[in-house]
C-alpha cells in the first residue's frame, strides 16, 4: 500500500495486476487500483478534478485529466473517506502513476490540490 498525507487529506493506494492479452497485436497489461481518499481535516470538502501522469517503461509518460472519479464528484465530510476502485492498461510490464486530485475547502471556499503518490504498475513476474 502506497499513503500520502496532503493538507489532512490521506490517500492510500492497492494496486492489483489483472494480466495481459493482445490488442491490436500489442501485448497490454491490466491493472486495477483502489483509492481511499480519507479527510482528516476539520473541513468538508468536495473532489472536484484529477490529474494523472501515466508512465511506461517503453514509452514517454502521457497525462489524462477529468472531472471527478468514476463519474462522481464527492463530497468527504470530516472525519469521513470515500473509496473507489478503477484501472489502467499499460504496454510495457513495468510502469507507475502519480498526479493530484483538486478539491475545493467548503470553509474557506479555496481550492487546493491532494497529491496522489506514485504508485507502481508492475506485473507480478517482474521482481524489483
Amino acid at each position: 500500500m502506497v499513503e500520502q498525507v496532503t493538507r489532512g487529506i490521506k490517500i492510500s493506494i492497492i494496486v492489483d495486476f489483472k494480466g495481459s492479452f493482445l490488442k491490436n497485436k500489442i501485448i497490454h497489461y491490466a491493472f486495477a487500483y483502489r483509492i481511499e481518499i480519507k479527510n482528516q481535516s476539520k473541513d468538508s470538502v468536495k473532489l472536484l478534478t484529477r490529474s494523472w501522469k501515466i508512465i511506461e517503461a517503453n514509452k514517454n509518460p502521457y497525462y489524462i485529466e477529468g472531472n471527478g472519479v468514476v463519474g462522481e464528484r464527492p463530497v468527504i465530510f470530516s472525519g469521513k473517506k470515500f473509496k473507489y476502485e478503477s484501472g489502467c492498461l499499460i504496454t510495457s510490464a513495468i510502469g507507475g502513476m502519480k498526479g493530484f486530485f483538486t478539491m475545493v475547502n467548503f470553509t474557506t471556499t479555496k481550492n487546493f490540490n491532494v497529491e496522489i503518490p506514485l504508485f507502481k504498475l508492475n506485473a507480478d513476474f517482474i521482481l524489483n
